[in-house]
């Protein structure tokens, strides 16, 4: 009533008279659903009609925090400190403005003072358990929220801080022992149970994290989260067609997402139905078009099936979401690769190493495609790049013997040839894969046997 009373007001330009009571009422419904310009609006007409009314005061401070006006805040909650000094409320917003400006012991030092005063401790305990982690003191904030908990069994959020701080401490243990603790006292909560079976799956423990999933879903069949922890901890254990159903209970329970359909077909990829799999995966990109994990996993299992035209599709779908990515890149030179497409595949090692990927194989690959097609300076200033970080590496060596040998450089060849055999003997090999002419050569023959 007092709501339509003053939007009908703003509309008409008329002054209605309302109570404290009613603009309190009025401004926390704007606050509640975000419309703060007229929550200011019943604040200004508010005070004008009510001007010493603390409440609305303490509303207008809330105000200029949320707009970041601190100087404002701070010089009328001065005002409201010297009427009402232990005003509740006011070591709340004190508490704010200091932990905004990241003064956390400070705020903390408010709230306790704080706690001589209020009523309910409740939203104190929390707010000081929430500066704690700010401070990353992870056992002052745990025994913070963990009061909030003695008090209130329901209060969720301080119960996932709780493990949160367990968690940063990588105290699995710990949480484990303290989620059953409050399970006995609150047996039939699902969110405890799910809390306990993430606890077990972190410590690799599946069977009892099943267990724990299990009953967070029979409290609650409508557990979302509950059976996407029983798929995974179901996926782990290797039991591939129990996860299935459990990822699909999800589909049914909600809209579908593209993570369930991504766990669902690597499921069936380790249940080796490919092409169920790849079902999966193409609904997943329909749900997510720039989920890249799922275009590169379509792109794995074509490349498997040697259907490279599809795989060369697919990964560039995942490239045209991050090109940045170096797995990418080096999945789309090996597709290249295969398809004969050499200044394709050139292009995409040189972008991984340019990315930062200096992994030995990467250089050999650029190395190898620049010899196939003639380009032998090319590749050899490659391997001498290659060779600043990997200076005792076999493969490396022999290949900078052939391309030495080519460049009519023997002494810098037979200099790498015996690097190549004192450090791996066996791998020889190259030479007469890469380099057939040159290693039927007598002197080449003679060191190899020297080494022999």
């Amino acid at each position: 009533m007092s709501l339509s009373k003053f939007e009908s007001m703003l509309k008409t330009n008329d002054v209605y008279f309302f109570d404290a009571t009613e603009f309190e009422q009025i401004i926390q419904h704007y606050l509640n659903i975000g419309k703060h310009a007229l929550a200011k609006k019943a604040i200004q007409l508010g005070l004008s009609q009510h001007p010493h009314c603390i409440a609305l005061k303490l509303l207008k401070i809330e105000i200029f925090i949320f707009e970041n006006d601190f100087e404002s805040a701070v010089i009328l909650i001065n005002e409201i400190e010297a009427v009402e000094p232990n005003n509740d409320e006011l070591f709340f917003q004190k508490a704010v403005i200091l932990s905004k400006h990241k003064k956390h012991k400070e705020a903390i030092k408010v709230l306790k003072k704080s706690l001589n005063y209020v009523e309910d401790p409740l939203d104190v305990w929390a707010m000081i358990g929430m500066e704690y982690l700010y401070l990353d003191d992870y056992d002052n904030a745990r025994l913070n929220f963990a009061k909030c908990i003695d008090v209130d069994y329901e209060d969720y959020s301080s119960l996932y801080n709780i493990v949160y701080c367990f968690e940063m401490q990588e105290d699995f243990e710990q949480s484990i022992k303290f989620l059953n603790s409050y399970i006995d006292k609150n047996p039939y909560s699902e969110v405890a149970w799910h809390q306990l079976g993430k606890q077990y799956f972190e410590i690799q423990d599946f069977k009892n994290a099943l267990k724990a999933f299990d009953y967070a879903v029979i409290i609650d069949e409508g557990f979302i989260g509950g059976y996407l922890e029983k798929a995974k901890t179901l996926e782990e254990l290797g039991a591939y067609e129990e996860a299935i159903e459990n990822y699909l209970v999800t589909l049914e329970l909600d809209d579908p997402t593209a993570y369930a359909y991504v766990r669902i077909g690597e499921c069936y990829e380790k249940l080796e139905a490919p092409g169920t799999a790849i079902e999966y995966y193409k609904k997943a990109v329909y749900e997510d078009p720039l989920l890249d994990k799922a275009w590169l996993l379509l792109t794995n299992l074509y490349y498997q099936a040697e259907n490279y035209h599809k795989a060369i599709y697919y990964i560039n779908k995942a490239l045209q979401i991050d090109d940045t990515n170096i797995m990418y890149w080096r999945k789309y030179a090996e597709i290249n690769a295969k398809l004969n497409f050499f200044e394709e595949t050139i292009k995409a090692f040189q972008k991984c190493i340019e990315l930062g990927d200096i992994d030995i194989e990467v250089y050999l690959a650029l190395a190898d495609v620049l010899m196939f097609i003639g380009e032998f300076k090319d590749a050899l200033q490659i391997l001498i790049k290659a060779k600043k970080t990997y200076k005792e590496f076999a493969e490396l060596e022999y290949r900078l013997f052939g391309l030495f040998m080519l460049d009519k450089k023997e002494d810098y060849a037979y200099m790498h040839l015996k690097n190549a055999l004192s450090i791996d003997f066996e791998g020889r090999s190259v030479i007469d894969d890469l380099f057939p002419v040159i290693s039927k050569e007598e002197k080449t023959k003679h060191i190899i046997a020297q080494y022999s």
